[in-house]
């Protein structure tokens, strides 16, 4: 590095690029670890040899992308890597803390872009501009870019909206192919190249949720049509329908096998991109069903057999070229096709109408064959060119959401790629214009007043070419070659000098339509042809302009240019990010890296000019009020002693605030913002790093902050750090709430359980004590009944027995002995039966002592005799016993059934029925 001493340079200029050039050698002399560095800022010295060098090193070990400061460089491997675009590496980065850590790549622009809409950092809205050269690889990066947004930026939360989210993901992926098929054509550099520019505007709502998408498209080259360049091709969309119809299609299309055509170069060559059933399949999802797409197909195979009319030059001026013989077939097929009278339609080719004069008569005059094959490709022209505009409109009504549904958007901008060949006209001088404004966006740095070429009034290449050289001789960036016998005109651009042919150039600004084509088309009876160009339109287009009107009439570089102010303006209120694409070789082979190429594709990016600005800038501007309000969590990390004026951020480019502007108001908390930056930094170094490692401070200006990608990151890890302390102590409260709540709910509960058992123990007991004096009176009741009715039996007895003796006071001793022995012996035939054990009992035998009043004395000298069980007969207690008794009982249900409430042993009471045998009497 050179060093600066008392502000002059100690060494001679040869010296400093002795020591250049010993950097250099010594930077490249570590080849070997070149391919680690993932971004080319760590170049020392910045060269474009040595960041060559570092490209060359990584691509050969299938490292594809590199930082260069805020933009990313894709290389295009030219070989499928499925592993490198799964879904699953696009969740590890969409799920990464810091994805910037991780491995450099598209997605982590994708992801980047996500965060910032969910941060809502002012601008909220984000554009990426994809830029390169035709065949680096812009449509594939777009294309891996929305299915990233569409694997991330859906999380709906019900199915229903599940599915609703999973459609209009399915929607705008669909768009891609039927674009591609209309758009795309194989050129000398790609087999796959956007012949229009787009921006592509993903719709997001509160949520950060995909609710929708739009399409813009810029300058399609519609001459692709009708003139095709040598070994290339037209657009995909024709080769399609030759190579992918049915043999039904085939006929109703007239598309034979075999059959040449003049605008179909090249058909022998297969590409990936000449698939037809993925574009049906697409438009169908795109909600244009399979009728109209047989018609759009009959349209092109009806153009395509305009393009084999050829014209025979005609001898005499006065009459009107006629088509060649092999050529009247091709009439028919096309007006049969195209829904037109085939006179009609060859009449409109071969004679141009003419209007003059204040009354407007018309003239007729026969147009000679070079005109003739003009309005035959104009023609052609004007109906793709209205099918493609179509097509994008529907492709917006399919995937565009209702304004109020979303709030914020993503918008990837595929531009062509700054195009030099060795014949350029019209088309690329408005692509080259087009990168020059875009490349002027990117360095911040817009030309307030710029010279115009008003290319409308000159009528011929002469003219042109004598306007230009008078108006812009002064001109640095303008030259011409004096040798060139072809008028031409250079344009040193930022990539490179191209040399413009002005030949046609008028033209094609102008690009006329004879009003008698549109009235042609507007007699179609084809119904996709009728709703391109309807009888009575809303609004006069360029081919009806009015007849004595003296507004300016549209050309391609005013409708160009006004298009281009108007997107530049959406990029102007989005944050921007760049992704730059680098084709390594013009064959498109993989592991072949062409130096000459890829070097001449860094100058026209300005590669080297990008790391300079991107190491030495402050890419990202926030205003003071959205940097304190995302970023005054901060001052939770400043310590209890401030700073103050020690702190080396509070002094770097503060400005001098009015003390009554609203600025005031933020000064000190932006200080307080400021006086963290120490520990941030403390926090995030390393042992190993240095002090040059640390970020860079930040600049605050009147209004914005200035800051590096590094301090953001910084910014935003401490943020994110005050956040986690933030939800831990929500969290550790909210524990504290939860168990506390929980211990109150239990003690409830054990209070609300003890309440429970109390009050069933208390309606158990009741129940228990209301069924117990329920038993209690039924059994008072019942014992006094039965007391009742063996009192009243014997007493029947007694009555009886004293009825049927003789009239005597005197009863005799015998009797009186039976009387006692009858009420002696019932209850022993009571306990006889109820007893549970058999006769020969310990507990049968006390008994039976007992009421026979037998001595004491062993038990086993006494038995009792029962009587056989088959006797019969049966009598009630007032029979008198006639011989052995037994004893029958049924057990009381009560409790106390078996126990005689009265012990007097000459009361019989009984609680049963009791049933006696009768055998015979036995003699006492």
């Amino acid at each position: 590095m050179l060093q600066q001493v008392n502000g002059h340079n100690p060494r001679s200029d040869g010296q400093a690029r002795e020591y250049l050039r010993e950097d250099l050698q010594e930077f490249l002399d570590g080849e070997v670890l070149l391919y680690q560095l993932d971004d080319l800022t760590r170049v020392n010295p910045v060269t474009l040899e040595t960041v060559l060098r570092c490209l060359q090193a990584r691509y050969m070990a299938d490292r594809f992308y590199t930082n260069a400061g805020c933009t990313l460089v894709a290389l295009n491997p030219f070989k499928p890597i499925p592993q490198l675009y799964s879904p699953e590496l696009m969740r590890e980065y969409h799920a990464a803390p810091q994805p910037q850590k991780l491995k450099p790549h598209v997605f982590t622009v994708g992801e980047q872009t996500y965060r910032n809409v969910k941060s809502l950092i002012e601008p909220v809205n984000q554009s990426i501009v994809v830029s390169g050269e035709s065949g680096a690889g812009k449509t594939w990066t777009s294309r891996c870019l929305m299915k990233f947004y569409a694997v991330v930026a859906a999380s709906p939360a019900s199915w229903e909206t599940h599915k609703i989210a999973e459609r209009i993901e399915q929607r705008i992926l669909n768009s891609n192919p039927v674009m591609e098929a209309f758009g795309n054509a194989c050129t000398l550099r790609n087999n796959n190249s956007s012949r229009f520019g787009k921006f592509i505007q993903l719709q997001l709502n509160r949520a950060q949720q995909m609710t929708g998408a739009a399409v813009q498209t810029y300058l399609l080259e519609k001459t692709r049509v009708a003139c095709q360049a040598s070994s290339e091709r037209n657009f995909h969309i024709f080769y399609q329908i030759c190579k992918g119809a049915s043999e039904d299609e085939r006929l109703q299309w007239h598309l034979p096998e075999g059959a040449a055509f003049s605008w179909l170069p090249n058909p022998e060559r297969s590409l990936e991109e000449d698939c037809f059933e993925v574009t049906r399949e697409a438009m169908l999802h795109l909600g244009i069903d399979t009728p109209t797409q047989n018609n759009i197909f009959k349209v092109l195979a009806g153009l395509l057999h305009l393009g084999n009319i050829q014209f025979a030059a005609s001898e005499d001026e006065a009459q009107p070229c006629q088509p060649m013989d092999d050529a009247k077939c091709s009439v028919r097929t096309a007006s049969l096709l195209l829904g037109l009278p085939e006179d009609v339609l060859l009449e409109t080719v071969q004679i141009r109408t003419i209007r003059a004069g204040r009354q407007q008569q018309v003239f007729r005059k026969p147009c000679p064959q070079a005109e003739c094959d003009t309005r035959r490709d104009c023609l052609a022209k004007l109906i793709y060119a209205r099918l493609f505009d179509w097509l994008v409109s529907v492709i917006n009504s399919s995937i565009c959401a209702d304004t109020d549904s979303w709030t914020t958007f993503i918008g990837l901008l595929d531009v062509y790629g700054f195009e030099s060949f060795p014949d350029n006209s019209l088309e690329q001088l408005c692509i080259n214009y087009a990168n020059e404004k875009l490349q002027q966006h990117f360095v911040a740095h817009y030309l307030r007043a710029q010279q115009e070429c008003r290319l409308n009034r000159p009528s011929s290449a002469a003219q042109l070419q004598t306007r230009i050289e008078t108006a812009l001789a002064g001109s640095p960036c303008l030259g011409h070659n004096k040798l060139s016998r072809e008028p031409s005109f250079i344009v040193v651009h930022y990539a490179g000098p191209v040399r413009y042919h002005t030949a046609g150039l008028v033209e094609k600004n102008k690009d006329p339509v004879p009003p008698e084509l549109t009235r042609l088309l507007q007699q179609s009876q084809d119904p996709l042809l009728m709703g391109l160009f309807p009888t009575n339109p809303k609004e006069k287009t360029q081919e009806e302009p009015s007849g004595q009107s003296r507004n300016p009439v549209l050309t391609v570089v005013s409708k160009f240019k006004a298009s281009l102010e108007q997107l530049l303006q959406v990029l102007h209120s989005t944050t921007p990010h760049y992704i730059r694409c680098i084709k390594p070789n013009s064959q498109g082979q993989a592991q072949t890296f062409v130096q000459e190429e890829v070097l001449s594709q860094l100058e026209a990016c300005g590669l080297v000019e990008t790391i300079h600005i991107s190491a030495a800038g402050f890419p990202i501007r926030i205003s003071h009020q959205n940097f304190v309000e995302r970023y005054k969590l901060l001052r939770r990390l400043r310590p209890h002693t401030s700073s103050g004026p020690h702190s080396p951020y509070t002094a770097k480019g503060l400005p001098e605030w009015c003390p009554h502007s609203e600025e005031a108001m933020l000064e000190p908390l932006i200080q307080d913002i400021l006086h963290t930056l120490p520990v941030l930094t403390q926090a995030a170094a390393t042992p190993g790093d240095s002090a040059e490692a640390m970020p860079a401070p930040m600049h605050c200006g009147r209004t914005k902050v200035f800051i590096t990608d590094s301090m953001l990151e910084l910014l935003e890890c401490g943020r994110a750090q005050v956040l986690e302390q933030c939800a831990r102590c929500i969290q550790g409260g909210w524990r504290r709430h939860r168990h506390r709540e929980q211990a109150r709910q239990r003690r409830a509960a054990m209070l609300i359980q003890a309440a429970i058992r109390s009050w069933l123990t208390r309606k158990h007991i009741q129940r228990l004590h209301a069924a117990a004096t329920v038993i209690k009176h039924a059994w008072q009741k019942w014992r006094i009944r039965m007391a009742y009715l063996a009192a009243k039996e014997l007493d029947g007895v007694e009555e009886k027995h004293f009825s049927q003796a003789p009239c005597s006071l005197s009863t005799s001793p015998l009797q009186t002995r039976f009387l006692e022995a009858i009420i002696r012996l019932w209850p022993l035939g009571l306990v006889l039966a109820n007893t549970a054990m058999g006769v020969s009992s310990f507990q049968r035998k006390l008994v039976v002592w007992a009421c026979l009043h037998l001595p004491r004395g062993s038990p086993s000298s006494y038995s009792v005799q029962t009587a056989q069980q088959d006797q019969a007969g049966v009598t009630s207690i007032r029979a008198l016993p006639q011989g052995s008794i037994k004893f029958h009982c049924r057990k009381s249900p009560l409790r106390y059934a078996d126990i005689c409430p009265e012990p007097s042993p000459y009361s019989v009471t009984g609680f049963n029925q009791i049933l006696l045998e009768r055998h015979r009497l036995i003699h006492m």
